[in-house]
């Protein structure tokens, strides 16, 4: 293994290697996200119905989900720097094909392979946690999830600016250019890693199954992973409907701008990472679920307060965010040597959670409105809590 520049902080990373990693997860897994503000675009472009349209963003989210239960347990296996590389350029060949596909079937085919091989986002973050020193781990998976956040969000601002200056389809071609040059810059600052582990992929992969069923933890935080993420889904999916309809009518480019609402959310990951490296995770994860449910009631005046509609963005990003950051360092504190496939264990169920959540919002938003969007995320967020309250009353009695 070649040795990363050590940081003056004693993190293990440099600042810089730290800071390309978050890009890098950032820019993977927006690739996934830029069809969300376009949608009223593609459906008009495409000649496709808006409950046709949800199956662009359902299969993005089911081939990442895909990625990260197939590719990404390699990096318990393979040498992780061409692991990455590699996935990173078949990811920008996937954006490609999107950015010259004239029909719905090429669309779903770029978008299939982009999100199978941006699963190289769940390479990039247990890579940093190995690298990183203990005492610091929090920190920095939280750094590279606020990189994976921003990337989901301010994805909508990105493509909204790109196809309100040319077209949707250009936004698929500069973004495989953007990522062009990241992964150049992967190939110098990336140090060389590989795991000791001799089992075969087969047995890589029937592990994760095994370590769901050896791990309590595991299970119960890949349950809040799964709930927080169809909230997040449900949210955003059917937001550019919301918002080009009356009374808004907004463009593609206004819609895009509300991913900066979001942002608030992303800045939280490394404070989060750090109250995880103090011992504060049961605390956190309370927190971020409980606001999971709070951000509901003002997000219920959507259709009619711009305001709300901002401050619930605002906080159920941050919820997401905390959550799922706590739910991360909690799981990456057993079995190091299995942390790519609990990585992927969990991911995949976090994935599931929205792609469930994406293509039911457009179906509820469709067919019965923006309340309906509501009634299901509410309900949801108590499903999330009363699992939590469970898992905390009985986890000092029970040893998985």
């Amino acid at each position: 293994m070649t040795s990363p520049t050590t940081s003056p902080t004693g993190s293990g990373l440099s600042f810089w290697l730290v800071l390309l990693m978050a890009f890098a997860v950032g820019v993977s897994v927006a690739s996934n996200y830029y069809a969300q503000p376009l949608l009223h675009s593609i459906t008009h472009d495409l000649d496709i119905s808006i409950d046709t349209s949800g199956i662009i963003i359902t299969t993005a989210q089911c081939s990442y989900a895909f990625g990260m239960l197939l590719i990404a347990p390699l990096g318990d296996k393979l040498e992780r720097k061409s692991l990455i590389i590699t996935l990173m350029i078949l990811t920008i060949l996937g954006l490609l094909i999107s950015a010259f596909s004239n029909s719905l079937v090429w669309l779903l085919i770029g978008t299939a392979v982009a999100g199978l091989f941006s699963a190289v986002a769940q390479v990039l973050i247990p890579f940093a946690a190995t690298l990183a020193n203990p005492e610091y781990r929090g920190r920095m998976v939280g750094i590279l999830m606020g990189g994976m956040l921003l990337g989901i969000l301010l994805a909508r601002t990105f493509a909204g600016a790109i196809s309100t200056m040319a077209d949707w389809r250009t936004v698929y071609s500069v973004a495989a250019g953007i990522m062009c040059v990241i992964t150049l810059l992967l190939c110098f600052m990336l140090p060389r890693y590989k795991n000791t582990v001799s089992v075969n992929y087969w047995q890589l992969l029937s592990s994760i199954a095994t370590l769901f069923v050896q791990e309590r933890v595991l299970r119960i935080r890949a349950m809040l992973g799964a709930i927080a993420f169809a909230l997040f889904s449900l949210l955003w999916t059917p937001l550019a409907f919301l918002l080009s309809n009356s009374p808004y009518g907004y463009s593609d480019f206004i819609i895009g701008l509300f991913g900066f609402a979001g942002v608030a959310g992303a800045m939280g990951a490394p404070i989060v990472g750090r109250l995880s490296d103090k011992g504060k995770g049961v605390l956190v994860t309370t927190i971020g679920l409980s606001l999971l449910l709070l951000s509901w009631l003002p997000l219920s005046f959507a259709a009619t307060s711009l305001l709300l509609l901002i401050f619930g963005i605002i906080l159920i990003d941050f919820a997401v965010q905390v959550t799922h950051v706590s739910c991360l360092n909690a799981i990456y504190q057993v079995r190091p040597e299995a942390r790519s496939r609990m990585n992927s264990g969990y991911m995949v169920s976090y994935f599931v959670g929205g792609m469930l959540g994406s293509v039911s919002s457009t179906y509820l938003f469709s067919h019965f409105g923006w309340l309906a969007i509501v009634a299901a995320g509410s309900a949801l967020a108590v499903l999330g809590l009363l699992i939590w309250f469970y898992y905390l009353k009985t986890k000092d009695h029970i040893t998985s």
